[in-house]
């Protein structure tokens, strides 16, 4: 679910890599993990949806192709022996959350985004007392929120500002999957 504009959306599937920089490379058609990798010799090439921390990180084969529509990462080759740790899997997360976001924000002002959590922090100086809060400014993470109070006279504002960025649904249902096959796994 998102929030769509009227305009048709010109959105084409891609194959996301999420670069050890941070940065996404995409590909419109299918591209061999070889040509990848000549690029890139020191990493290896895995697919976010075979992650599962406390377990070993494989490899794509260098024959294979990306595929339209999948996430992968470029990952150290030190990788490869050790297990993904939690932390390890969490930071790769917020790499690519950050990555598909800015991508996203690439001046494209049609077709739909997507809904996104983004957790707000309130000022100590703010009232306590208020009973419901208002976002005016939720897509840029710094705002007042209004407070509706009993009596007249003015209410107090709190201000926030968010602390973390915002993960796109899709980034956090590959997560939630990757977590529950791993708890069901273990049983």
């Amino acid at each position: 679910m998102g929030i769509c504009n009227s305009s048709e959306s010109t959105n084409v599937a891609t194959a996301k890599l999420i670069l050890q920089d941070g940065r996404l490379q995409e590909f419109s058609y299918p591209v061999k993990v070889s040509y990848v990798r000549q690029k890139n010799p020191t990493y290896f090439i895995c697919n976010a949806d075979e992650m599962e921390y406390d377990d070993v990180v494989s490899a794509i084969n260098d024959d294979e192709e990306l595929q339209l529509g999948q996430l992968y990462f470029a990952l150290p080759l030190s990788l490869l022996k050790y297990p993904l740790q939690p932390e390890e899997m969490a930071a790769l997360a917020v790499k690519a959350s950050s990555a598909l976001m800015k991508s996203n924000t690439g001046g494209e002002k049609r077709g739909c985004r997507r809904k996104s959590v983004s957790p707000l922090l309130y000022s100590s100086e703010s009232d306590s007392k208020s009973s419901t809060r208002k976002s005016s400014s939720a897509a840029t993470g710094v705002g007042d929120v209004g407070s509706r109070s009993g009596g007249g006279g003015g209410g107090g504002r709190r201000k926030f500002t968010a602390m973390l960025s915002a993960i796109p649904d899709d980034l956090i249902s590959s997560l939630a999957t990757l977590l529950l096959a791993d708890t069901h796994s273990r049983d």
